[in-house]
């Protein structure tokens, strides 16, 4: 399936190289391509500069935003919230119209410092905010409660049948994530509904800062005990 991924940060690159590793025709899409292209320092988490990355990872393109949503069948927003929907309207309707769009992003704001706070919660979510954006679009939610390096490799964690949510208003477009996600190994899939659940998995997201805190590690999960 071809791919496009709308953010070359860890997130983006995380899913780049998972999904390009399992076969998949994966472009990944920035704002600026020569100046993501001509960065040499290494990012806050440590990474390598992009350049080297996509070096290290022959098999992924790299274009515009507008780029990888026209090359993509499935769109990948792994953009930061705070930026999502402006990065979106950049990808173009046209890219994105009657296409899967798999939102990853959280709506922290760090504009007052840490821990963040939420740009928007309790009666509406970013999630629902792109997808009235692009009412054309199917919004399937998923992944956001994880740190990038368990999206794409849940058995980082003992014991890989930890939980991920789905949400979505289009019942189709989440069989096929929910198909998407058991091929990175996710086992426990939750659908919870239509785009307004989106409200619960994003304010998640401040209990999952004060347990980053307290864990001195990302690498963790929720697990719903049945």
């Amino acid at each position: 399936m071809k791919i496009g991924i709308i953010g070359t940060g860890v997130v983006g690159r995380s899913m780049g190289s998972a999904l390009g590793g399992l076969g998949h025709e994966t472009m990944l899409g920035t704002r600026d391509l020569k100046q993501t292209m001509d960065r040499t320092n290494r990012d806050v988490y440590g990474n390598p500069p992009f350049s080297e990355w996509i070096g290290n990872n022959r098999g992924v393109k790299v274009g515009t935003f507008a780029e990888a949503a026209a090359h993509g069948e499935l769109v990948v927003n792994a953009t930061e919230g705070v930026h999502s929907i402006e990065a979106l309207k950049l990808s173009g309707d046209a890219n994105l119209r009657g296409k899967i769009l798999v939102d990853l992003s959280n709506p922290l704001d760090f504009s007052k410092g840490k821990p963040p706070s939420l740009l928007v919660c309790n009666t509406d979510s970013l999630g629902e905010r792109i997808q009235k954006a692009f009412p054309e679009a199917k919004v399937v939610k998923t992944l956001n409660t994880v740190n990038a390096l368990v999206m794409t490799n849940p058995g980082r964690i003992m014991g890989s049948d930890h939980t991920i949510f789905i949400s979505g208003n289009d019942a189709g477009a989440k069989g096929r994530i929910a198909d998407l996600l058991r091929s990175l190994g996710w086992k426990d899939i939750i659908d919870l509904g239509d785009i307004t659940t989106a409200r619960g998995t994003e304010m998640i997201l401040p209990l999952w800062v004060r347990l980053f805190g307290v864990l001195k590690s990302p690498v963790f999960n929720f697990k719903v005990v049945r």
